[in-house]
């Protein structure tokens, strides 16, 4: 039972973590606070919900055409929709206003036009739906798949920006932007580009999700909460701190649903979250003003 409950947890909290990668790479280098990041999720569920059912293609296949889509989809929206706020707002702050705002305005035009396209019932396929014995657990083998997944992407997202002189810069954006230019770095381009590396992680938890959960074209609120759960216990920016603060708050989940109850999962989450806000308010592998 404890087995089953653990593989459970950290299934969901893989989930999480991929979700708030995204997130944070937006935030923490584009400066931009995307309300609408469940909503891209949850259209990329749908989609992999139609290449599935209509096409017969595996949603891991299916990862190949919507995760340009969503890199696609995340580079318009900066472009069209913030990078005009970026240029009119005074500071940083007036910004995330200004692009919570925005984002909140877009997150009803997808959602609205989710809901005439599909309407609003939970919507699920059956994919890789049978059990693996894991250490002497039976396993649904899209949940492995789940696991292995979230895992390989956000590992392979941390090799890129921690190894590589692209992510090098990208990080030097996201710690002092001002400064980026003065060694011969975009800061404006390279704030579109982790916008659009956003959007493709969004829609890469999107296929993930839909792997193994029902979903409607309402859901992507939770998930957006979830995902600014996770950014904020993990420090904001920080994909370490991402993983995890998602794999806490999945394993606290499922626990506190398996053994006391289903209800209290949600109370147990923001105890968590309050605890670590008020031992570390900069988050787990935030970094502490001085």
């Amino acid at each position: 039972m404890l087995m089953a409950t653990l593989v459970g947890g950290l299934v969901l909290g893989g989930t999480y973590a991929l979700v708030a990668m995204g997130l944070t790479i937006q935030y923490g280098i584009a400066r931009t606070m995307n309300l609408a990041y469940g909503e891209t999720m949850i259209a990329a569920s749908f989609a992999a919900y139609l290449i599935h059912n209509t096409l017969g293609v595996s949603p891991v296949l299916g990862l190949a055409i919507i995760a340009p889509a969503g890199f696609v989809f995340g580079w318009l929206v900066y472009g069209i929709l913030l990078r005009p706020l970026v240029a009119r707002s005074k500071n940083i702050a007036s910004l995330e206003i200004n692009s919570i705002l925005a984002t909140f305005g877009l997150l009803f035009v997808i959602q609205g036009v989710m809901l005439v396209v599909f309407g609003g019932n939970y919507i699920s396929y059956n994919y890789l739906n049978f059990g693996i014995e894991v250490l002497g657990v039976r396993v649904a083998a899209n949940r492995l798949l789940v696991l292995f997944l979230a895992f390989v992407i956000g590992g392979g997202l941390f090799l890129l920006l921690t190894r590589t002189r692209w992510g090098t810069a990208l990080r030097a954006v996201a710690v002092n932007p001002a400064a980026a230019p003065l060694v011969g770095i975009d800061a404006n381009r390279a704030a579109r580009f982790a916008f659009a590396l956003g959007g493709a992680l969004a829609a890469s938890g999107g296929v993930v999700v839909s792997m193994y959960q029902t979903f409607t074209a309402s859901s992507g609120v939770v998930f957006t909460m979830k995902a600014l759960i996770v950014v904020i216990m993990g420090g904001v920016g920080n994909l370490a701190g991402a993983l995890c603060a998602g794999l806490i708050l999945g394993l606290s989940e499922t626990l506190v649903a398996t053994y006391i109850s289903p209800g209290l999962t949600m109370a147990a989450v923001y105890i968590i979250f309050l605890g670590i806000l008020l031992w570390r308010p900069s988050g787990l592998f935030g970094k502490v003003g001085k």
